[in-house]
């Protein structure tokens, strides 16, 4: 974003975010001692709608569209309140172009940890 950002005001911005393994999970839910672990799942999201089966050529078909749009739904609020709304359209194309360049190279997909947590008595 060379040229459109302010350094500092790149330095300063932080979107904290941490994704805990399910062994971390179900550490800590074990560590805290009111609940006990029913049952602890994991989902696959595949960052392209259009992959099935795990093609390079297919995978990037929609060119990353997609997730750029869903990471812009989430993240569009802190970026306008830190940066400003004119960069907002530079920055969500050139991540688009980052997606599908990565996303012709390897299967990309967000994994979700689902977990049922029983009360302990």
């Amino acid at each position: 974003m060379q040229g459109l950002i302010e350094e500092e005001k790149l330095d300063s911005f932080n979107i904290p975010m941490y994704s805990p393994s399910p062994k971390e999970v179900q550490t800590e839910v074990q560590k805290q001692g009111s609940f006990s672990v029913d049952c602890l799942e994991l989902s696959e999201v595949n960052w392209s709608v259009v992959d099935t089966e795990f093609n390079p050529n297919v995978a990037s078909k929609d060119g990353g569209y997609s997730m750029a749009k869903c990471m812009r739904a989430v993240a569009e609020p802190l970026l306008v309140d830190h940066f400003g709304e004119e960069i907002l359209d530079e920055v969500f194309k050139r991540y688009k172009a980052q997606l599908a360049d990565g996303m012709s190279k390897e299967k990309a997909a967000f994994v979700n940890v689902v977990i049922l947590l029983k009360k302990i008595a």
